[in-house]
């Protein structure tokens, strides 16, 4: 399940969620040659990712901050801003610019934290943005549960965009994280799902309070959990290139079936 974007148009234009994506994209590119480098690379990382023994150990609690600004690849960055310019637009549009910044560094400290608190002793450099990215999901999903969400589904070889409610996508995500969180060792290298896992419950929790303010459940059944405007709407138009029928022919050859 990949999502491609969703319905839910935002009525102000979210700088935040822009700056933070040209912000990650660019750090990301400042140390893009020193892949080529591995022994560099690991000692960048060892000096600005987030380090669970070396928290403990240094009080090195500023790798909180800056690990949320690393990725370790062009997929992880890619897969990382496709969430956030999905789902971050309308958290920035409800909260204003200001709260939504503040709100997006605290998810993301708060992610740290719990990975740091499921393997503190651990001497693997954890990054990237998506124990924030977690808290921007789990706010979206307190707000617009029944948003739809257009999802592409690879199954082998079956390829389908659906439209999904963002409850669906957001809670099978959720979902996989908690697998993974019991599942997993922490201490070595891979996804850290606990850190997405307490991303999203921060972000959910710290956006309660907006919630409440907004009406609670009675915002809720005033759009029947959809968002408070009309949805943005898209079309699939069918491709113009022509279909060209195939043909058999007979040649001066045999053929086995």
């Amino acid at each position: 399940m990949f999502p491609l974007r969703d319905h839910n148009p935002s009525g102000r234009t979210p700088y935040i969620t822009y700056a933070l994506i040209a912000l990650n994209i660019l750090i990301f590119l400042s140390y893009l040659p020193l892949f080529n480098d591995p022994r560099a690379l690991n000692q960048f990382f060892y000096d600005w990712a987030m380090i669970p023994a070396f928290v403990r150990q240094n009080g090195e609690y500023y790798t909180l901050v800056t690990s949320m600004f690393l990725h370790g690849g062009w997929m992880h960055i890619g897969g990382n801003m496709l969430f956030l310019w999905i789902f971050g637009d309308n958290l920035e549009d409800e909260m204003g610019h200001i709260p939504y910044s503040l709100f997006y560094l605290a998810c993301g400290v708060g992610a740290g934290l719990a990975h740091y608190i499921s393997a503190p002793a651990s001497p693997v450099p954890t990054v990237g943005a998506s124990g924030a990215i977690a808290g921007v999901m789990g706010g979206y999903l307190l707000l617009f549960p029944k948003a739809r969400v257009d999802v592409l589904i690879i199954l082998v070889v079956f390829f389908r965009i659906l439209s999904i409610p963002a409850w669906g996508v957001l809670a099978v995500w959720f979902a996989m994280q908690i697998f993974g969180s019991f599942n997993s060792d922490p201490t070595g290298g891979g996804v850290a799902y606990w850190a997405h896992s307490g991303g999203f419950v921060i972000g959910a929790l710290l956006c309660l309070p907006l919630f409440l303010r907004l009406g609670g459940t009675t915002f809720w059944q005033r759009t029947h959990g959809h968002p408070p405007h009309p949805e943005a709407t898209y079309s699939l138009s069918r491709t113009r290139i022509p279909i060209v029928k195939r043909t058999t022919r007979r040649g001066p050859w045999n053929t086995r079936s």
